[in-house]
């Protein structure tokens, strides 16, 4: 019977040094350290960007480039920001800049929603081809259709008007904006749909009374997507605006010059650059619910 018992007994083995080190909170601790060193090195890698136009922004114009270098301004001030303000170029770019960026969103999700409703509800011939053109479109660089570009543009007489960054920003936000959408309008359950078809509905009344409110989330998302894109657009800024009181804030933000004409103001540089990402960042910290509710709701089907 001993020996039995002997047998059956639980051999305890020697834990290990590696283990029981994880399992103290020292050990815990240093097995987790290098995870949060990285992580600690790509959040100050990423916001320390921001952080110095802010600091910029605040510092006095004779004390940017004193060294040793001061990471937080002495003496700050508000002058950067009266200056940049009051710039006449940068107040019309501003207006020009919500305009551009607004309708840009606007005409993207009336646009795109219909067109998502006609590819993610229906099935016809050629659906799956117009989805991969549609993606196709936003894989060529924005220079490589440039040169075409301006010459439709002159040709339709749109040349140095607002009219020209809007139908050329459309033309990689619209199928972005359709992609998405066709996703979403997939991935609502058939049975509303067809309850409201039994009651009578047109299939435009399904449209906007039943399906557009459920894909809420999706718009606020790519809407955003889209505005930011426009907002913060460059080249064809550059290359079709000419008339300073049309300029958009990217193009009013290097126009800026100091008193002496020859030094460039890099505090109200930064003092533009702090304003212009400021919607920005209010925009979506108002809307993260819906954004992140946008970006996980395609992964679960209705």
């Amino acid at each position: 019977m001993s020996t039995v018992a002997e047998a059956t007994r639980t051999v305890e083995r020697p834990v290990s040094r590696g283990r029981w080190l994880r399992r103290t909170p020292l050990g815990r601790f240093i097995t987790k350290l290098p995870f949060w060193l990285l992580i600690a090195a790509i959040f100050i890698y990423a916001i320390f960007p921001f952080y110095w136009a802010i600091r910029s922004a605040f510092t006095p114009e004779g004390e940017l480039f004193r060294t040793p270098v001061d990471y937080f301004p002495k003496h700050p001030t508000l002058a950067n920001f009266r200056e940049a303000l009051s710039t006449p170029t940068f107040q019309h770019a501003l207006i020009n800049s919500t305009i551009v960026a607004g309708s840009v969103t606007l005409i993207s999700l009336a646009i795109g929603s219909i067109a998502a409703y006609a590819l993610g509800r229906f099935r016809f011939r050629g659906r799956s081809a117009v989805l991969y053109l549609m993606l196709s479109m936003t894989i060529f660089p924005q220079i490589a259709i440039l040169g075409a570009l301006y010459t439709m543009i002159t040709r339709f007489h749109l040349y140095d008007s607002l009219l020209a960054l809007i139908f050329s920003y459309m033309i990689f936000t619209l199928p972005f904006t359709v992609w998405v959408l066709t996703s979403f309008m997939r991935g609502l359950p058939g049975d509303l749909e067809e309850a409201a078809y039994v009651d009578g509905a047109t299939p435009l009344q399904v449209f906007y009374k039943v399906l557009l409110p459920l894909i809420a989330p999706g718009l606020v998302t790519t809407g955003l997507l889209a505005f930011i894109a426009a907002w913060n657009e460059y080249l064809y800024a550059l290359s079709f605006i000419q008339t300073p009181n049309k300029y958009t804030v990217t193009l009013a933000i290097t126009t800026f010059q100091g008193k002496s004409g020859f030094q460039q103001p890099w505090g109200q540089i930064m003092a533009a650059t702090v304003i212009v990402t400021l919607p920005l960042i209010i925009a979506t910290l108002v809307l993260q619910r819906r954004i992140l509710a946008g970006l996980t709701a395609g992964a679960v089907k209705g």
